[in-house]
């Protein structure tokens, strides 16, 4: 069975937070195997006998998914140092252990999933689903802009458009999977685009390579589940459907890899 760190091991199966759980690892609230442990690196697997606060930590099996209409202006971060608003300040208390799958920067808007299993949100995050996108940029799409949609784009500087303390540099930006020009003028140009990759800041990077800022950014779709209707900072959770085609993309992640890789919290794909 994998070893994985303590912290995680209790992050994943209840609603503290990997920082959270090293706080009551260091209070002496965990016991691996009978024994209090205090050392933060300690690595278990559920063939230890876990106990938090005097209970038995038991393996989460299940899952549950929302699709929630992010705002512009919040973060999609447990909290901010800064004190400014975060996805967790709008959704119900309940949702407070989800992860995302992926992340919409503090400008951006639209569909963000979440969901409790950080084994799904993972396969979610990193496979090749497709992301379709609504962008607005400051300045007209050229020939050149066209050219790498189509054909794919390395930079080996692709600093303009990311945070400004992001440590990436350099970005190998895919073929776009498709594009429609809806306006194209001097001023603001608008354009549906379709990605299947979910790197940092990547559609603001592709953009700011060509001197343009994009200026609106919304996500209305992430594989077969759709924004629709949802208002900003409303959620629902999966229908019938969408919990279908989840599963069948897992059993195709299971086959095409032999597991799925887990989640950390601090994964920063897709952050548009």
């Amino acid at each position: 069975m994998e070893l994985m760190r303590l912290n995680k091991m209790i992050s994943h199966n209840t609603h503290y937070s990997r920082r959270e759980a090293d706080e009551l690892i260091k209070a002496g609230q965990v016991k691996v195997d009978g024994i209090v442990v205090q050392d933060l690196s300690t690595q278990v697997s559920f063939k230890n006998k876990i106990e938090l606060g005097g209970k038995a930590l038991f393996e989460k099996h299940g899952y549950s998914v929302i699709v929630y209409h992010k705002q512009k202006g919040e973060l999609v971060s447990k909290k901010d140092d800064r004190g400014r608003r975060t996805i967790y300040d709008t959704l119900p208390a309940q949702f407070g252990h989800y992860l995302s799958v992926g992340r919409l920067d503090f400008a951006s808007e639209g569909l963000l999933l979440l969901c409790d299993s950080p084994s799904v949100v993972s396969a979610l995050m990193h496979g090749d689903l497709e992301r379709v996108y609504y962008v607005k940029i400051n300045g007209m799409i050229t020939p050149a802009m066209e050219k790498a949609m189509q054909e794919g784009l390395f930079l080996e500087n692709a600093r303009k458009g990311g945070h400004s303390h992001s440590e990436i540099r350099s970005m190998d930006f895919a073929p776009f999977v498709a594009y429609r020009i809806i306006k194209n003028n001097p001023t603001f140009s608008t354009i549906k685009v379709t990605i299947n990759e979910g790197k940092n800041r990547e559609l603001r990077r592709f953009f700011g390579y060509f001197d343009v800022d994009v200026v609106d950014l919304k996500r209305v779709s992430y594989g077969k589940v759709d924004l629709g209707m949802l208002r900003p900072g409303k959620h629902r959770y999966f229908d019938g459907g969408e919990y279908a085609a989840l599963r069948d993309y897992l059993e195709y992640i299971k086959k095409d890899n032999g597991k799925i890789p887990v989640a950390d919290e601090d994964d920063e794909d897709d952050d548009q």
